[in-house]
């Protein structure tokens, strides 16, 4: 079972396969893994003492980042998520970023953006369309068209907790238009935008 892996130099952290999106561009629809992980397809959850005694064996110092991201949505698990933010603070001065589909609040049916305060850099939200409806077309999220308004809220409210919030989206197949579109948005939310290269393989 892999917990972390490595990929680009950078440590990544492999907490659930849960996921409310399928959507159409994610990597995990294209092989079992990536980087240095040959299947991030979890028998089980490892506990979050299980993931710290993972971390643990790592040279934390060694790494530019440590990124929350495997095969599915961290926030799925955002309370163990932050507890293990909190023990990587105590033990490293390692920048810490979370890539989600910015659906934490529905996720946990509660607004989370205050509890990141003082344990993430960085947060990377994937916005990929500019309307709810070409959202629930790309994502197919069990959010319906609640989903992408929820991204927006979410990133303008965990804006005033993390130093560096980025909306994001995957070059496949946009055009220049929608493009520009989603980043007039992430310019209203105060975000910093930027465009994906789709992964092929």
């Amino acid at each position: 079972m892999t917990i972390t892996y490595t990929l680009g130099g950078k440590l990544y952290v492999n907490l659930t396969n849960r996921c409310p999106n399928a959507c159409d561009f994610c990597l995990r629809t294209h092989g079992p893994g990536v980087g240095d992980a040959e299947s991030l397809w979890l028998d089980r959850e490892p506990t979050r003492d299980e993931i710290w005694e993972d971390l643990s064996k790592r040279d934390l110092n060694a790494y530019p980042e440590l990124v929350f991201c495997g095969y599915g949505e961290p926030t799925c698990r955002l309370e163990d998520m932050l507890w293990l933010c909190g023990k990587v603070r105590q033990a490293s001065h390692i920048s810490i970023r979370v890539n989600t589909n910015g659906l934490s609040d529905l996720i946990n049916g509660r607004k989370t953006a205050s509890e990141f305060d003082g344990l993430v850099d960085i947060i990377s939200i994937s916005l990929n369309a500019s309307t709810p409806e070409k959202y629930q077309e790309l994502c197919h999220s069990q959010f319906g068209l609640d989903a992408l308004p929820a991204i927006l809220s979410f990133t303008r409210q965990v804006s005033v907790y993390v130093p560096q919030v980025v909306l994001s989206v995957v070059d496949k197949d946009m055009s220049q238009k929608e493009i520009a579109e989603c980043e007039r948005l992430a310019r209203q939310t105060g975000a910093l935008f930027r465009i994906r290269a789709y992964i092929e393989d």
